[in-house]
């Protein structure tokens, strides 16, 4: 038994991640949270009393502010402080001056950042060599790390893989001899990244987690998020899509709190890609028009022109040919661009040379004029070289303009040819598309009902039960759970938040929590069973402490040993009754639940209660959820109610649990008559 729950774990949570993230919006109070953080360091701004410490304080702002996506306010405080740092380092004093140059190395820092998300590499490459020359000069072993970590990211977004592992090589040295965990995590994912690109994947995988792990020990919430994401695309790319997925989603989730607005982007990208190979080409527009919008917002160049050519495989994959060359050429448009700012891969690796090389001849010059006049003749040869090299590009640019000129007439005769059929292949997208989803949610069913305790295993621990169970939906937030232990029958009658697909999430995540706490753990006393729960959802879906959804279910958990004749009993919400034996008497006792739900409420967190009866044999005890009582019906519309069902339950008591069954189902659908069931509904009968 523990074997078979175990290996239901992983596929219950890859479903409930794909089902939580059906549809999503970018919380304006995470937002909201991030702007606050920007007003506070603007508030530090303001009372800092020293140059210095106005210089660090605009850094700090800078680096808020290009994470929440406002680079271009980024910027124009970067390079005020930039402008304030170079005042200070004209000091006479020292210990100034090395403040100075290290908060002057802070903005070129941020600047170089900003450039390189807006795709021009060579002034990128010049303010990050900038920013390490000046924290070489102080002995800053975190800033020399910091910018050789970011120089490796310049030389993998030009295509220089071998270069850029060199950077993070040189990097992760430096920062594992200063013991500097956050540099350490990020200059190991890049590496990852770097096996990733060669088709390492194993050699990928290993360098993401071992990052990812170092980032959870320091708490960076970004760059969890960033290796999450790196974790994805390596399943995605090994053809892993299920798993691709749930990184994806978990990354997402945490970006979204945190409000970093390009790897937003970048994520929705990713899962829109990863759509794609999995048909479900709805989602797959959705979030790729979502990173589309984001992307234009910030302005990331490199990003849009990569999403143009995700969508331009949506296209082609669904066959919208008159959309796909409209991507198509948007995605030329936009590499198009790019060459021209950077002059291509190769040229970008040049201009970054001679950059560094023309850095290093301006110190020598006003010490030495005959390694000037060296450089003078070494900068000839580079522009003799570059001119031959751009000429180069010009002709390999014209013959990749004459051959999109012939594929785009191609399409364009294709298009023509099958502009008659259009309409019909359509009408087939749509029709597919809705076959899909429903398949999709029916699947969904066909899970939470495999995970669902089967009656064949319950009927060997007790005689005579039954267990009404009536989803509104396809699929269920409702459920119920048992498992035996040392002749201990532990039995769970839960309703989660929602209905419907949310609540089959919730109740996955729920099932996947019991058999932790219970089976794993082995946590006998139910009071204790729901405490541990109560903090498994909490650290799952709330790990922050602030939300605004009260996540959880309703829960009756009881423990029965059928040879003592002893219950223990613990209730969220919802009570537990019992009908005493001899059933002519058909005494009902209640057993009253604690006031609060098994996740997340606004009110203090208690500690469960645990209630023990003694129970006869012949006694009856009922579970059950408030689907059955909610719903309206009868002459007036009116709700069953709690009242008529005890009644209900103490006239048919002396019968047949299975007879129960059918008298509750009758009376529960001649209540509904014509109406809507409101809810799922469950009850569960046993007899002792």
């Amino acid at each position: 038994m523990n074997r078979v729950l175990r290996n239901f774990k992983l596929s219950t949570f890859n479903l409930q991640l794909v089902i939580c993230f059906s549809l999503f919006t970018v919380h304006h109070s995470l937002l909201s949270a991030q702007n606050r953080k920007i007003d506070s360091l603007r508030s530090v701004l303001k009372a800092a009393q020293t140059d210095t410490g106005k210089v660090s304080a605009l850094n700090n702002l800078c680096e808020a502010m290009w994470r929440t996506g406002y680079y271009d306010s980024s910027m124009a405080n970067a390079l005020r402080a930039k402008a304030m740092a170079e005042k200070i380092i004209t000091s006479t004093d020292s210990l100034i001056i090395k403040a100075g140059k290290n908060g002057l190395a802070g903005a070129d820092k941020v600047i170089g950042i900003i450039f390189r998300h807006r795709g021009n590499f060579p002034k990128a490459l010049e303010y990050e060599l900038d920013a390490l020359a000046l924290c070489q000069q102080t002995g800053n072993a975190d800033g020399i790390g910091s910018n050789m970590g970011n120089i490796g990211i310049i030389y993998w977004n030009t295509g220089n893989f071998d270069k850029a592992l060199e950077y993070y090589l040189k990097a992760l040295d430096i920062n594992t001899a200063s013991g500097n965990k956050l540099h350490m995590a990020a200059n190991i994912g890049n590496i990852g990244i770097l096996y990733r690109l060669k088709g390492n994947y194993t050699k990928a995988l290993e360098y993401e987690r071992k990052a990812l792990e170092l980032q959870k020990q320091i708490g960076d919430k970004s760059g969890v998020a960033t290796n999450m994401g790196n974790i994805g695309l390596i399943y995605l790319h090994e053809g892993r899509y299920d798993s691709s997925l749930i990184y994806d989603l978990r990354a997402l989730v945490i970006l979204k709190k945190i409000g970093e607005q390009g790897g937003i982007a970048i994520n929705y990208s990713n899962i829109g890609n990863t759509y794609i190979y999995l048909k479900n080409y709805t989602l797959s527009k959705a979030y790729l028009d979502s990173a589309m919008n984001l992307a234009k917002k910030l302005n990331e160049k490199e990003q849009i022109k990569n999403i143009y050519g995700d969508m331009y495989d949506l296209d082609s994959a669904t066959g919208n040919y008159a959309q796909e060359v409209k991507d198509f050429k948007s995605f030329i448009t936009y590499r198009d661009s790019l060459i021209n700012e950077a002059n291509t891969k190769k040229t970008v690796e040049t201009e970054m040379n001679y950059e560094f090389d023309q850095k290093q001849a301006m110190e020598k010059a006003e010490q030495d004029k005959k390694d000037a006049v060296t450089e003078q003749e070494r900068k000839k040869q580079m522009v003799i070289r570059n001119a031959f090299m751009a000429g180069f590009v010009l002709m390999i640019a014209l013959a990749f303009f004459i051959f999109r000129g012939y594929r785009q007439k191609q399409r364009a005769h294709i298009i023509i040819t099958e502009q008659k059929k259009e309409v019909e292949q359509q009408k087939a997208i749509v029709e597919e598309k809705n076959k899909d989803i429903t398949a999709s949610i029916r699947y969904a069913s066909r899970i939470q009902q495999a995970l669902l305790t089967t009656e064949d295993y319950i009927g060997k621990h007790l005689q005579d039960y039954f267990i009404l169970f009536k989803p509104r939906d396809i699929v269920s937030g409702d459920f119920y759970w048992a498992y035996s232990e040392k002749g201990i029958l532990y039995f769970a009658c839960c309703d989660c938040t929602g209905h419907g697909v949310p609540g089959a999430f919730m109740s996955l995540l729920n099932i996947s929590m019991l058999n932790e706490s219970v089976v794993e753990r082995k946590i006998t006393s139910p009071d204790l069973i729901l405490n541990a729960i109560r903090t498994s959802v909490i650290n799952a879906l709330n790990p922050d402490g602030k939300s605004e959804t009260k996540d959880g279910m309703d829960c009756s958990l009881i423990a029965l040993d059928t040879q003592k004749g002893t219950l223990q009993v613990a209730c969220a919400n919802n009570p537990t009754w019992i009908i005493s034996s001899p059933l002519a008497e058909r005494k009902l006792t209640e057993i009253a639940p604690d006031k609060m739900p098994v996740g997340i409420q606004d009110v203090e967190y208690k500690p469960f209660t645990l209630n023990t009866v003694n129970l006869k044999k012949g006694d009856c005890v009922y579970l059950f959820t408030d689907g059955f009582a909610d719903q309206f019906g009868g002459e007036k519309g009116k709700k069953f109610k709690y009242k008529q069902l005890q009644a209900l339950l103490i006239a048919n008591a002396h019968k047949r649990m299975s007879t129960q069954k059918e008298v509750l189902n009758k009376a529960f659908e001649e209540w509904k008559g014509g109406l809507e069931q409101v809810d799922d509904v469950l009850v569960i009968g046993i007899r002792v």
